[in-house]
């Protein structure tokens, strides 16, 4: 089973308000230290431009904190959305910076959506922090770069800052709603943190997008503009095949709304309640239409059982 984030959601180069500390490191400091200098927007929430790293790039992973925060500290398992600007030791481009969209980068923190050396370098930083990362190629695209913008074999400099962390639950929770039509599948209901149950009838698939409440939470109703923390289990209604699940790998998923390019996840999403468990069915013109996809054929109806965690 291959999964399909990457079909889901427009990809970016790396796979709310906070409070914000005071700055506690100059420019020199990082200089000092082996770090490349911040030479202008130096301050959190500005976009920041760096230096050419000076002599040979360190070995393994470095973490500056160029101003600390005074939220919780990062954990593995955590939803978090960060600001960034990445650029290679030997370089003064950019090559990527979420300063430039105004939009934060969401990410489950120890899920593998980004290279290692985020992963591992903004685990237990506050948030509200601004932090410098510099790591070896093995943390980031090691022997192949990225494109035309990460040569191979590069150490890759990120100034970070943290925005938002969420504590992300093992379930849905809420009050069960009867799943009374028999030409619709059942999902089940157990709270346990493990894939739900989905029973496709035998039936013809609906025509319209289904999106129905299995559990309904009291949490907040999801807009357009959120981005939503989700365990999913996805099939085709034809053979009840599973195509995709996040519980496989144990790892959550975030979708920025806004980016999701299959039309019927995001409008089936969207208006339902943050902690609910919901069904989805999505006909072909929602979904991925005359093309295959993987594992799916064309013109395929898909069933989805979404667990939504949390919101960004």
């Amino acid at each position: 089973m291959r999964r399909l984030a990457g079909l889901l959601v427009v990809p970016l180069l790396l796979l709310s308000t906070a409070a914000c500390g005071d700055d506690k490191a100059s420019d020199s400091a990082s200089t000092e230290k082996g770090f490349p200098a911040i030479t202008a927007g130096a301050k959190f929430g500005e976009k920041p431009t760096l230096a050419k790293g000076e002599g040979d790039p360190p070995k393994e992973l470095k973490t500056d904190v160029i101003s600390e925060g005074d939220g919780a500290k990062l954990k593995n398992g955590d939803a978090i959305q960060v600001n960034y600007l990445g650029q290679a030791w030997d370089s003064t481009k950019p090559f990527d910076n979420s300063f430039d969209r105004k939009q934060p980068f969401d990410l489950t923190l120890g899920a593998g959506m980004v290279i290692q050396g985020w992963d591992k370098g903004l685990v237990g930083q506050k948030v509200g922090s601004r932090v410098e990362l510099v790591f070896p190629p093995e943390l980031g695209y090691g022997e192949q770069g990225q494109g035309n913008d990460i040569k191979p074999n590069a150490t890759l400099v990120f100034v970070v800052d943290i925005v938002k962390a969420t504590q992300i639950p093992a379930s849905a929770e809420g009050s069960e709603v009867a799943q009374d039509n028999i030409d619709l599948p059942k999902v089940g209901t157990k709270t346990d943190g493990k894939a739900p149950t989905v029973t496709i009838p035998k039936s013809d698939p609906p025509k319209k997008l289904v999106s129905n409440y299995i559990l309904e939470s009291k949490g907040e109703v999801i807009k357009e503009t959120d981005s939503v923390v989700v365990n999913y289990v996805g099939l085709l209604w034809k053979d009840s095949k599973a195509f995709d699940s996040t519980y496989q790998t144990g790892k959550t998923q975030t979708f920025p709304l806004a980016q999701v390019t299959l039309k019927g996840l995001k409008n089936g999403l969207v208006g339902k309640k943050v902690g609910s468990r919901v069904l989805l069915v999505i006909p072909p013109d929602q979904a991925f239409g005359n093309e295959a996809q993987q594992s799916i054929p064309a013109k395929s109806t898909l069933v989805f059982a979404v667990d939504l965690l949390a919101k960004m």
